[in-house]
């Protein structure tokens, strides 16, 4: 029997309560001696139990049975594409890389065999960085589910719709949506067609949350009511079941004898969530000058650092582009931030050529990058008249940390070996000047 309710509340953070069988929510206190329906109480923290109000993360969760119950001790396994940092040396020597869309899986893939590490920065152990992985799966699993303890994992579709059916409930993305799932909270992945394919962030360091608007002020960019969390609905079976545990970069699986998703009702502000990127409003220049990409962050990781993130989850989203007297696409750069970039549909407008769909590229901290010579000419002789960019979406996981390109990533036929010839035709334009001697 499954109880699955395809239900969503609204709102970034929000202490929420839920219940999929009327009274099984308890009121006035987290634990009482005797829980409605024989349910067992469990807590999950996201954060130190002494952290501040504003950045305690907990959830009360009301089970059937609690998460300690398996039958066999964990042993360990492998997902040989699936990599944590630190990786010491990079698979390719330090460079400007871009992508094709990877193959599609082998048939008979799940999604725990469909994950592929692209690069990894930071270190798992210390709770630093994040990896950046592609994913492509056409299996699904109904009896196994994974619980991800070394970091919350920001999924990006780019084709094919994907159920996530986790312990707060079930949600269903398709490209165009994102979905963030906690770090050590249970689920499993879906795909709800012939395969699925899309980006996947897994985060390491402290929670992705919303950036502050600064002058912007109260509204635009991603606002909090557009956030959907799921509604409580169980799973309620009894069959031999696998639990897969990614900690400390590597994999250990056990046995349970029913579902792990068994949360007849839960309230707290540590739960999933997903985010339909069409209702980011950008924001932008309607004067002169082209402002700095931070003004199209969805969602950052920060660090001690003010400022200094170890994620920011960045879009390019259709938008008007309005500036007078403007290099218009995003200036020739070099910055600390290393750049993992991935395109969901359409074109990008720095880079129109070679750059396609569930395609990626890197440019890593201080290495310059730029629009390509294409790019450049259309954009100097272009009439600046108000142009919406239509039918495109890019996106960029940004860190602060170098990011390391795996074994995997460079041995990909997809690898663009004359990738940095997108620069060649750049011509000198500096009229060569008389020197006195």
């Amino acid at each position: 029997m499954v109880a699955a309710k395809l239900q969503y509340q609204s709102g970034f953070g929000n202490d929420f309560e839920t219940e999929a069988l009327a009274g099984a929510l308890p009121q006035g206190q987290n634990s009482p001696q005797h829980c409605a329906y024989g349910l067992y109480a469990e807590q999950l923290s996201g954060s130190a139990f002494t952290a501040p109000r504003g950045q305690n993360e907990r959830s009360w969760l009301y089970r059937i049975r609690p998460s300690v119950l398996h039958t066999r001790r964990f042993k360990a396994i492998e997902f040989s594409h699936w990599l944590s940092a630190p990786q010491r040396v990079s698979a390719l020597p330090l460079g400007q890389y871009r992508w094709d869309p990877i193959p599609s899986s082998a048939p008979g893939t799940p999604f725990t065999g469909g994950v592929n590490t692209m690069t990894t920065a930071g270190d798992v152990a210390t709770q630093t960085g994040m990896a950046a992985h592609l994913y492509d799966f056409n299996t699904n699993q109904p009896d196994t589910y994974i619980c991800n303890a070394d970091g919350e994992l920001l999924f990006v579709p780019q084709a094919g719709d994907l159920a996530l059916f986790t312990e707060l409930g079930r949600m269903e993305i398709s490209p165009g949506e994102i979905a963030v799932i906690p770090r050590g909270m249970t689920f499993r992945a879906d795909c709800l067609g012939d395969s699925a394919r899309g980006y996947l962030c897994e985060n390491y360091g402290a929670p992705l949350t919303l950036p502050e608007r600064g002058p912007i002020g109260a509204n635009c960019l991603a606002n909090p009511r557009d956030f959907k969390t799921p509604v409580a609905a169980y799973e309620d079976k009894e069959c031999p079941c696998t639990v897969i545990y990614k900690w400390s970069g590597v994999f250990q699986a056990t046995q349970i004898d029913q579902s792990p998703l068994d949360v007849v009702a839960w309230h707290g502000n540590y739960a999933p969530y997903k985010y339909d990127l069409s209702t980011f409003s950008p924001v932008g220049a309607i004067g002169f000058d082209h402002p700095d990409p931070s003004i199209f962050t969805v969602l950052t990781s920060p660090t001690e650092q003010d400022g200094t993130a170890n994620i920011d989850f960045v879009i390019f989203p259709p938008r008007w582009m309005v500036a007078e007297h403007t290099f218009r696409p995003p200036w020739y750069h070099r910055n600390i931030m290393s750049e993992f970039m991935g395109l969901i549909m359409g074109a990008y407008d720095a880079k129109e050529k070679g750059f396609v769909p569930g395609g990626a590229s890197l440019h890593n901290q201080m290495l310059p990058h730029g629009p390509d010579a294409f790019g450049y000419e259309k954009a100097v002789t272009a009439e600046l008249k108000p142009v919406k960019l239509e039918n495109t979406l890019a996106f960029m996981f940004e860190t602060r940390y170098p990011q390391i390109v795996s074994a995997y990533a460079s041995e990909l036929d997809g690898l663009q070996d004359d990738y940095i010839d997108c620069w060649q035709d750049l011509q000198r334009n500096f009229p060569k000047q008389e020197t006195n001697t």
